[in-house]
């Protein structure tokens, strides 16, 4: 044996020898990979353990999620003393460990899959929860490194902003999931409205979002009202809501305007990045999305549309109002956000004293607001499958026009961009628009317009055609109204705007479908048609069901309502009863005057319009499958 070779293995074998650096990370790399392989069998072996400890901690954080919000919401809407909110920073604590706790045991035991299902968006909140350890096991640094950094990470604010943060993806994940187990569709929206009319009505009660305190039947009413999105109220926004009670309220018709499971599908989906296919398809029902690829940028386009047309109106807003209510900038800004959030949801809640009848706004032929508010309300009126209908059709256009620019090929346009639901509701949704205003104009020129200017009317005229489609703003005091106007009034309500959208009523696509089958009965045609399309049974008879059931239900609602107050004009309890059910928001002053009987009475009514009658009773009664329906032979009725 060579020299050199013994001397070399005498040199390793010597116990007295340093090691070199080489050889110390040979051995760390060859322990790494056996502890890694003894840590994975273990993980192998434990994997039914594991996930029920995980299964455990889910739960957990929810519950933690929840109480995190009760926590910030008892910190808000009550005067605390020092002994009670040294408590609440304990339960925060506590949550805050439960997080940590969590989105560590996911790193450790099962990081593939975690890297897997969680989003960028996700992963910065974990690592702002991961962060809040940091003034645990590392004080305040005597010298930071840099100092704005050392502030950000040890605040309250950003501990508070990472606890909240989470605990709003784990509700919504949790909320999601629970869509995931296949829950009846009716009942899953009828269920979500009323968890969120009980917390709204809890939130309004909290002392800090009143000045002086309301009832609990008053605070269910307005919370009700404002989740429905019509606008009805017992008692006066301006005078009763403090600004934390305000933007409660417009936080309430925001949820409402869009749709619980539209809000929180979308932190789902764009926080944990992944949904059940079952409650994917449920939203795609809900937003009128043509297929799942297009899911997502469909429900971005959603709120971005939303988020855009509410700032937009919001600027338009201040613009037409800056100078003229005696507000400073402040309360300005915040008028101008509040009405244009509440005029696309079609809420119909005014923080002016007297609404938009205030004599203020119309003072100095100040017109500008009310047609400003005529097209939001518009905008929200026209429903999102519109919405969607005309960005599909813009987007396909500007491609043919961008590869005719370019001189290159493109696939042949679509002749027909948009579809026969857009046509229909929009031809049905103007002419209603034109035609009330006209005839708001002939009825009420010497009444309620008398002493305006031309233009002045042609406004208000304008203004209160599209206002009781479902937005319930009133220019001018409904009371004043003459009889025959009133009977206008009420038509409009009961029919709405258009469906899946922010308006209420029996909708103008069931009008429309209604009268086009009107015309084919009359006219002796065997299919109904429109636009060179076949409607199709399902949607006329559903369309007929929408208008028996308003029908009967707006009886039986009236006959309760007159039982119930016989003190009150007749006149003002139909035209109550019809704001409420079709969710508009107009009254004729009955409103506050209404015993806690009648109040429960209409906060059914607007429920049952907003979520839809024949919904919530296809959700109870169940679909029957085809399979065991009877064929029995047809006969016919006389119909006369």
């Amino acid at each position: 044996m060579p020299a050199d070779v013994n001397n070399e293995r005498i040199r390793h074998h010597n116990p007295h020898e340093m090691p070199s650096f080489s050889d110390i990370l040979r051995s760390l790399s060859r322990r790494s990979r056996s502890g890694l392989r003894r840590f994975e069998r273990f993980t192998h072996r434990s994997a039914a353990s594991l996930r029920l400890i995980a299964s455990i901690l889910t739960v957990t954080a929810f519950v933690a999620s929840a109480a995190c919000f009760a926590g910030f919401i008892i910190y808000m809407g009550f005067d605390l003393s020092q002994a009670d909110t040294a408590s609440l920073r304990r339960m925060l604590r506590a949550a805050q460990a439960v997080f940590i706790l969590r989105v560590a045991y996911g790193l450790i035991f099962f990081f593939r899959p975690t890297c897997r299902q969680t989003t960028w968006v996700k992963w910065i909140v974990d690592c702002m929860i991961l962060l809040t350890l940091l003034p645990w096991i590392y004080p305040h640094p005597e010298h930071p490194w840099l100092p704005w950094l050392e502030r950000m990470l040890y605040s309250e604010a950003f501990l508070y902003s990472s606890l909240g943060a989470y605990a709003l993806v784990t509700l919504c994940y949790g909320i999601i999931r629970a869509v995931g187990k296949r829950t009846n569709p009716s009942l899953l929206l009828s269920a979500s409205f009323l968890i969120f009319i009980f917390i709204g009505s809890l939130l309004l009660m909290l002392p800090k979002s009143t000045y002086a305190g309301i009832s609990y039947t008053d605070a269910l009413f307005v919370s009700t009202s404002a989740v429905c999105i019509t606008g009805l109220t017992p008692v006066d926004v301006y005078t009763n809501f403090t600004p934390m009670g305000v933007t409660i309220l417009a936080a309430l018709i925001q949820i409402g305007g869009l749709g619980v499971m539209t809000f929180t599908s979308f932190f789902a989906i764009f926080f944990s990045g992944n949904a059940s296919i079952y409650s994917q398809m449920l939203l795609r029902d809900m937003i009128y999305s043509r297929s799942m690829s297009a899911l997502v940028p469909t429900l971005f386009y959603i709120l971005g549309f939303t988020l855009t047309v509410e700032a937009i109106g919001a600027v338009a807003i201040w613009l037409s109002v800056t100078g003229t209510l005696g507000m400073t900038l402040e309360e300005e800004m915040a008028f101008a956000a509040f009405h244009s959030l509440s005029s696309f949801c079609n809420a119909g809640f005014s923080t002016l004293p007297q609404g938009m009848s205030n004599p203020m706004l119309l003072a100095a032929g100040n017109n500008s607001i009310y047609w400003v508010t005529t097209a939001i309300v518009v905008a929200g009126s026209i429903g999102f499958p519109i919405l969607v209908n005309l960005r599909d059709a813009v987007v396909c256009r500007i491609s043919e026009l961008r590869a005719r620019m370019r001189h290159r090929e493109h696939e042949p346009h679509n002749v027909h961009p948009f579809n026969m639901n857009t046509k229909i509701v929009i031809t049905t949704f103007m002419a209603l628009l034109i035609a009330g205003a006209a005839a708001f104009l002939w009825l009420e020129w010497d009444n309620t317009l008398a002493g305006m200017t031309l233009w002045q009317k042609i406004t208000q005229a304008a203004f209160n055609s599209a206002t009781p489609r479902s937005a319930g703003f009133s220019s001018v005091n409904p009371a004043s109204f003459r009889d025959i106007t009133l009977v206008a009034v009420i038509f409009l309500m009961w029919v709405g705007g258009a469906a899946q959208s922010t308006g209420g009523g029996v909708k103008v696509n069931t009008l429309a479908a209604i009268l086009l089958n009107l015309r084919a009965i009359v006219t002796g045609r065997q299919y109904v048609t429109a636009f060179q399309r076949t409607i199709s049974v399902n949607s006329i008879r559903r369309a007929n069901a929408v208008i028996a059931l308003s029908i009967i239900s707006y009886l039986i609602f009236s006959l309760l309502l007159l039982g119930l107050e016989p003190q009150l004009s007749t006149r003002s309890l139909l035209f109550e009863s019809c704001s409420a059910l079709f969710t508009v928001g107009s009254s004729l002053g009955a409103t506050p005057l209404l015993s806690d009987a009648s109040k429960i009475l209409l906060c059914a009514a607007m429920f049952l319009g907003r979520v839809g009658i024949i919904s919530l009773l296809t959700g109870i009664a169940g679909r029957q499958k085809a399979a065991i329906q009877p064929r029995y032979p047809s006969d016919n009725i006389i119909i006369n």
